[in-house]
């Protein structure tokens, strides 16, 4: 049987900062290293048979460090999923686990030359593949799954549980040398079925809406670019205190793969406005 992916995905600075500190890569498409966000909801479709990757980043930082981990996460995760496709479609976790080395390691490397002392990037990634859809993270930035109405989250926070003041310290996150603490992903294979939603976020999200109210607002969007414009629009009528970065997918029965094939080598590397 073949599955379609329908994604859709805004990046906003909120309206405290000045600056934005998120970045994404939603099946090849990033934001530069200074930006501002997004103005609108983009998205698009691929077959289950590409094994899609949709990934959100919160970089960390002053002096516009964080904006630079974000993307430089982002931009290196391009080029080893470009060169380790093959590696992907036989061994997906091992391909998750290498590939969060391979971020760290730039992060690690730009801080090193730059002689920046702190920067760096939280990450939520998840990948469709044949039998299972792969989730991993690092950070407190979220993954939910939809299914039959519900949500649950299925990503791990990885912050100080016993900290008692204000927002907890994370203890995992892109950007850190293996000398100072191991690098551990969270990684997990999940069985999905038609009309499953997930749902990744930055804590821009997590921060203003309560998982209840993800809930209601998942439900009463129709699309995916409906959903997510609606989840927006929450996070910025309650003061959208940091940027915040959303990505929804899901997961559709295709009953016409060549056709939908076509359409998805047509529209490679482009995103559509919804």
């Amino acid at each position: 049987m073949t599955y379609r992916i329908n994604y859709a995905y805004t990046c906003h600075a909120g309206k405290v900062r000045s600056n934005n500190e998120d970045n994404f890569w939603c099946c090849g498409e990033i934001l530069p290293s200074q930006n501002l966000g997004m103005q609108e909801v983009r998205g698009g479709e691929r077959l289950r048979e590409s094994f899609p990757v949709l990934i959100v980043f919160d970089g960390m930082g002053g002096e516009s460090q964080g904006e630079m981990a974000a993307y430089l996460a982002s931009q290196e995760f391009g080029k080893y999923y470009g060169q380790n496709k093959g590696k992907l479609r036989r061994q997906p976790e091992n391909f998750l686990l290498e590939a969060c080395q391979i971020m760290n390691q730039a992060v690690c490397s730009y801080s090193a030359s730059n002689r920046i002392n702190a920067m760096g990037t939280t990450m939520a990634m998840i990948v469709f593949a044949r039998k299972s859809v792969y989730i991993c993270n690092l950070g407190d930035s979220r993954i939910y799954q939809q299914s039959q109405g519900q949500i649950r989250q299925i990503s791990s926070d990885h912050v100080l549980r016993s900290y008692m003041f204000g927002k907890a310290p994370l203890t995992q996150f892109l950007g850190v040398e293996e000398s100072e603490m191991k690098l551990e992903p969270s990684v997990k294979a999940l069985e999905y079925q038609e009309g499953d939603r997930y749902l990744l976020c930055s804590d821009g999200v997590t921060d203003m809406l309560s998982d209840k109210e993800i809930e209601t607002a998942m439900a009463s969007g129709e699309s995916v670019g409906d959903t997510v414009q609606i989840l927006m629009d929450q996070v910025l009528e309650k003061g959208a205190r940091d940027n915040t970065t959303i990505i929804l997918c899901e997961i559709q029965r295709e009953n016409h793969p060549l056709r939908a094939w076509l359409r998805q080598n047509k529209k490679e590397n482009e995103g559509d406005v919804l």
